[in-house]
């Protein structure tokens, strides 16, 4: 799985002094994401993800959060495609769209600090683009902006661990791996995630159930489910993508495997 920072080569504080003269220009392509395979998810975006991407979670025993997966292969993320322009109509996850901008913490770790990072293709200092500081040093209308993106981007990130730490004390995590045969015989898989187990789901007690509901966790939870089946959309779409050939004509089964 990704890790958080893996898109990011040089991130590093904005400040007026280092960043008075930077504008930032996009292009809409993301060629940057081109070799990450999965990135991370906040609950908010689960509608629009369900429909484009299995939705997985991944993390340690202590932290869990909700990821899509973007490829069958380690460093292939399926829907950048040649030009570096997502596919046509897949939603794009805030994750990638937030870029070249992140936040971090100071640390005492109470603080947010804004970093862009300057190897992004986009910075330049030939007034392209966006600038960061107007010429007094202030912040421009574009970065109060990405400012506000980020914020409310970290404010859905707190509700999300909220709604993984449900999951994890409801014990609804189960470790999974995914198993594909490509277009050319070659078997793959990929592990290192977990899904949310459908009989412990109907175990849960129903005071936990009704608060799921009143939370919209529920809804995240079957979205999430949902979701699953898009190991086998992906091969179908883009199986000649993968080994040169065509999509497979059986699909891969998720198979649970031993906690």
């Amino acid at each position: 799985m990704a890790t958080q920072l893996l898109i990011y080569e040089n991130a590093q504080p904005v400040t007026a002094k280092a960043h008075g003269t930077l504008s930032v220009r996009g292009d809409g392509t993301f060629g940057f994401a081109r070799k990450v395979n999965s990135v991370p998810l906040t609950a908010i975006e689960f509608a629009a993800a369900a429909g484009h991407y299995p939705i997985v979670f991944a993390g340690t025993k202590d932290r869990v959060m909700p990821a899509v997966i973007l490829g069958v292969t380690e460093n292939q993320n399926l829907f950048v495609a040649e030009d570096g322009k997502w596919r046509a109509g897949a939603y794009v996850p805030a994750f990638v769209r937030r870029y070249p901008f992140v936040f971090s913490t100071d640390r005492e770790g109470k603080n947010f600090i804004l970093n862009i990072d300057e190897s992004y293709a986009g910075c330049n200092r030939d007034g392209r683009g966006e600038r960061l500081f107007d010429a007094d040093g202030n912040r421009t209308v574009y970065l109060q902006n990405i400012l506000r993106f980020l914020q409310e981007y970290q404010g859905q990130f707190r509700r999300t661990e909220a709604y993984c730490d449900r999951l994890k004390k409801l014990d609804l995590l189960k470790p999974m791996q995914a198993q594909f045969s490509l277009p050319g015989g070659a078997q793959r898989s990929l592990s290192g995630f977990m899904a949310v187990d459908r009989d412990a789901l109907k175990a849960i007690p129903d005071a936990e159930l009704r608060q799921m509901f009143d939370t919209d966790e529920l809804e995240c939870t079957f979205l999430h489910l949902f979701s699953m089946r898009h190991f086998q959309t992906m091969l179908n779409t883009f199986g000649g993508d993968l080994d040169g050939g065509t999509a497979p004509e059986s699909p891969p089964q998720p198979a649970t495997e031993d906690a």
